[in-house]
C-alpha cells in the first residue's frame, strides 16, 4: 500500500509539473503567452500579432498557450501558487490584480505606457480599470465587455412580444414564452460565474452599486436588502421554469447554454458582450441575423439606475509577470494585439477593442457600445471586485441560490461572514 501511495504521489507531481510547464520556458530570447480567447478568429489574432512583433524582432521566440475559460483560472491559481508564470497572462483587474501586486507578482508598467503614450491611445476608463494605487499594471487589449440581455427577435415578433423595460414586464415576457413551449433563459450554471450575472443585475437595478462597494469595504453589509431580494428574484423565477431544465448542470464552455438559444429552444441568455462574437462564428446564418439585444429592465420597487452597465471597459487585462526575463519585450508585444491592424481585427471578431476612436459598423456592437457611453457608473463584476476566497464564496452561494439548496439569507450570511473574515485578516 505505501509503494502504491507513493507511486501515486510522484504521478501527482509529474502531473502537476507538466501542468505548469508553459511557465518554465521563458528567458530573455523568448516570451510564453497565455490567454482565453479560443473562439472566433481570437487565437489568430494572437498569432498575427506575434508576426508583425516578429518583423522587428526576429530573434525573439513567441510561444502562445490558449485555454478555455474556465480551465484558464484552474491553470493560472496553480501558475501562482508555484511562482511558475509565464512572460504573459491576464486577469480581469479587481481583487485577483491587487493580491498580484501586493505579492510582487507582476511588473508597474506605467513607465512603458507613458513612453510610447499608450495611456492616452486606450480608453482611459479602460486604463483606470488596471490602475492600482496610482500605477498601472494591467494592459486592457482584448473588449469592452458589458453584460446584457440578447435574444431572439424573430421569436418576440411572432408572439408580438415587446422588448421589456421594467421587471415585471419581463416576466411577463417570460410567462408568454412559457404558455408557447419555450424556455426563457439559456442557462449553463456549473461554472457558476454565468449565473452571478443574473444574481447581479437584480441586485444593482434594487439598490444600486453603493450596496455592494459599502459591502466590500465593510461600512455595509452584503445582508443589505440589495442582495435578500436578487436571491429570493432568482429563486422565484426557478419555481416558474424561467431557465433550462438542469441548468446548474450545463456547461457553458461546452456551448450547453449557446445550443438551444441558436436552435430556437430558449429565447433569452444574459451573457458578457463577447457573445457576439461567439454567435458570429459559431451560428452566423441561422441565430446570428435573429439576435438582438437589450438593456436588463428596471426594477419598478428599487432606486437604481437602470442605466447602470455591469462589466468591464477591457475585459482581459494583461499582465508582465516579475519574474519575466524581458519584460519590455513582453509589453512591446501587447502593443501589436492593439495596433491599427489589431484592433480592427478584433472589431471584425464581434468584439470592440478598448482604443480610442475605432469605427463601430456592427449594430449590436454600436447598441452595446451607446449602452457604456450612456451609463452613469459600471459595476465591475464581483467575482473579479471581491478577492478570490470571498469570490468563489459568492459563486458557490450564487449557485446553491439557483439550487435552492439554501436561502436567500443564508446565501447573503455566508458571504458577509467571508468578506469580514479577509478585511480581519488583510
Amino acid at each position: 500500500m505505501r509503494r502504491i501511495f507513493l507511486v501515486g504521489l510522484m504521478l501527482l507531481v509529474a502531473m502537476s509539473l507538466v501542468f505548469v510547464s508553459c511557465g518554465n520556458k521563458s528567458s530573455a530570447n523568448t516570451i510564453e503567452i497565455w490567454h482565453n480567447q479560443n473562439t472566433g478568429d481570437g487565437p489568430a489574432i494572437y498569432e498575427r500579432a506575434a508576426e508583425r512583433f516578429n518583423m522587428v524582432n526576429p530573434d525573439i521566440k513567441i510561444n502562445i498557450t490558449v485555454v478555455a475559460n474556465d480551465a484558464y483560472k484552474q491553470k493560472l491559481a496553480v501558475a501562482m501558487a508555484s511562482g511558475q508564470t509565464p512572460d504573459l497572462f491576464f486577469s480581469w483587474s479587481g481583487g485577483p490584480m491587487y493580491e498580484y501586486v501586493n505579492n510582487n507578482q507582476i511588473v508597474d508598467l506605467t513607465p512603458y505606457m507613458n513612453q510610447g503614450n499608450y495611456k492616452n491611445r486606450l480608453l482611459d476608463a479602460a486604463v483606470a480599470q488596471g490602475t492600482y494605487n496610482g500605477k498601472i499594471y494591467g494592459f486592457p487589449v482584448s473588449n469592452v465587455a458589458v453584460c446584457s440581455v440578447f435574444y431572439n427577435k424573430e421569436i418576440f415578433q411572432r408572439l408580438n412580444l415587446n422588448v421589456p423595460t421594467t421587471i415585471r414586464e419581463l416576466e411577463m415576457v417570460c410567462d408568454t414564452l412559457k404558455s408557447n413551449g419555450i424556455t426563457p433563459f439559456s442557462l449553463a450554471n456549473k461554472t457558476q460565474w454565468t449565473g452571478s450575472m443574473y444574481f447581479m443585475f437584480l441586485a444593482t437595478r434594487h439598490g444600486g452599486t453603493q450596496p455592494f462597494i459599502k459591502a466590500v469595504d465593510g461600512s455595509g453589509s452584503f445582508l443589505d436588502p440589495a442582495f435578500i431580494y436578487a436571491g429570493e428574484k432568482i429563486q422565484e423565477w426557478v419555481s416558474k421554469d424561467y431557465f433550462l431544465p438542469g441548468f446548474n448542470g450545463l456547461d457553458w464552455d461546452a456551448g450547453q447554454a449557446r445550443t438551444p438559444i441558436y436552435r430556437g429552444e430558449t429565447a433569452m441568455l444574459i451573457m458578457g458582450s463577447w457573445f457576439v462574437g461567439q454567435a458570429l462564428s459559431e451560428s452566423p446564418d441561422d441565430f446570428f441575423p435573429k439576435m438582438g439585444v437589450f438593456k436588463f429592465p428596471r426594477d419598478e420597487q428599487g432606486v437604481g439606475d437602470p442605466n447602470t452597465v455591469i462589466g468591464t471597459v477591457g475585459d482581459n487585462f494583461f499582465h508582465v509577470s516579475a519574474s519575466s526575463k524581458n519584460p519590455a519585450k513582453a509589453f512591446e508585444y501587447l502593443t501589436y494585439v492593439v495596433d491599427a491592424q489589431g484592433a480592427q481585427e478584433i472589431l471584425n471578431d464581434g468584439r470592440i477593442p478598448p482604443v480610442k476612436g475605432v469605427n463601430i459598423t456592427d449594430p449590436l456592437l454600436a447598441e452595446l457600445f451607446a449602452q457604456v457611453q450612456s451609463a452613469p457608473d459600471m459595476q465591475l463584476w464581483y467575482d473579479q471586485s471581491l478577492s478570490p476566497e470571498v469570490a468563489d464564496i459568492h459563486k458557490i452561494t450564487s449557485q446553491e441560490i439557483f439550487g435552492g439548496t439554501i436561502t436567500s439569507r443564508e446565501a447573503a450570511q455566508q458571504l458577509q461572514n467571508a468578506q469580514e473574515a479577509y478585511l480581519r485578516n488583510r
